[in-house]
């Protein structure tokens, strides 16, 4: 019976820690100069810590959600960071 019990446990960990871990960025979303500002700042500051800035010039809109779908989990942003920096690189790119 404990391995029964153990077994439902560790399965349903394991179903929950597959689930999605946050919301995707799809397209652009805040355009206020105020949260592109916030935007520039969490992304000078926060990928900054790991690796030279990247020429936002570097990626078109798509290749920037890709990038930044794979390196926000690691900057630990919060959604609504990842949310800024994305809007903030696409609105300074000029793709």
């Amino acid at each position: 019976m404990k391995k029964v019990v153990l077994s439902i446990i560790l399965g349903s960990a394991f179903m929950v820690s597959c689930g999605p871990k946050s919301t995707a960025v799809t397209g652009p979303k805040f355009s206020s100069a105020e949260h592109l500002a916030q935007g520039k700042t969490v992304f000078e500051n926060s990928c900054n810590r790991c690796h030279k800035l990247p020429d936002p010039a570097k990626h078109d809109d798509q290749g920037w959600i890709k990038t930044l779908s794979r390196m926000a989990p690691k900057a630990k942003l919060s959604d609504e960071q990842h949310q800024m920096v994305y809007d903030y690189l696409v609105s300074v790119n000029k793709k």
